[in-house]
């Protein structure tokens, strides 16, 4: 179970004052899953109006119905092997997304994966989460206690010319649980829980 707080933490902090999102790099994809084209940038370069837009998608994410649109799945054993999608999304993490081949190859997992009768956008977005010590009252010290570092995965159809509408499906990678890194958890979004995009989840190498 997801713990709503835990979210609301991340969530506080995605505001154009307050983020810490370090990168984001996306892939534009056909209706047929070919790249159509890819970009990868530090976050802190777009435009304000840009990372405005940026946010409110990575934000839809974690701040979605806790334990309805979002789910927390743990990985399977076998899908934990070299050459799984966690190694890759492991790797994806640590480089802070700058590695374009690790970046393609997620791109073009997603497209084999993912079905749509529409254009659509690949979003992910890296963060680094200086984990504030709270106090017995609960009141923050503000010292670093740990750093939660993760990625934000949202798909979104295009609603016009490269530009990406809400996302309809995506994660949060490692998990956040209990203030801290949950590294065998994902927790999956699906914007509409009644019929959710399975596809991300057998991708992910998750069965339900």
């Amino acid at each position: 179970m997801i713990n709503r707080e835990d979210m609301l933490e991340l969530t506080r902090r995605m505001t154009l004052s307050r983020t810490s999102i370090t990168r984001i790099a996306g892939s534009y994809m056909d209706s047929d899953g070919e790249i159509d084209g890819t970009f990868n940038t530090n976050f802190l370069k777009l435009s304000s109006a840009e990372k405005g837009k940026k946010l409110l998608i990575a934000k839809e994410i974690p701040f979605s119905p806790t334990n309805e649109n979002l789910r927390r799945y743990k990985f399977p054993d076998h899908s934990m092997k070299p050459g799984s999608i966690w190694q890759l999304l492991m790797g994806i993490k640590s480089c802070g997304l700058k590695n374009d081949v690790l970046m393609e190859t997620f791109y073009e997992l997603t497209a084999e994966y993912y079905q749509s009768d529409q254009d659509y956008a690949v979003l992910v977005f890296h963060d680094r989460y200086d984990i504030p010590v709270k106090a017995a009252d609960h009141e923050r010290l503000w010292e670093s206690e740990e750093v939660f570092e993760y990625i934000i995965c949202a798909v979104c159809p295009l609603k016009g010319d490269y530009e990406p509408d809400k996302p309809v499906c995506g994660f949060l990678f490692p998990a956040f649980s209990d203030r801290s890194e949950e590294p065998n958890c994902v927790d999956v979004f699906q914007a509409d829980s009644r019929h959710p995009h399975l596809e991300l989840l057998y991708m992910l190498g998750i069965t339900t």
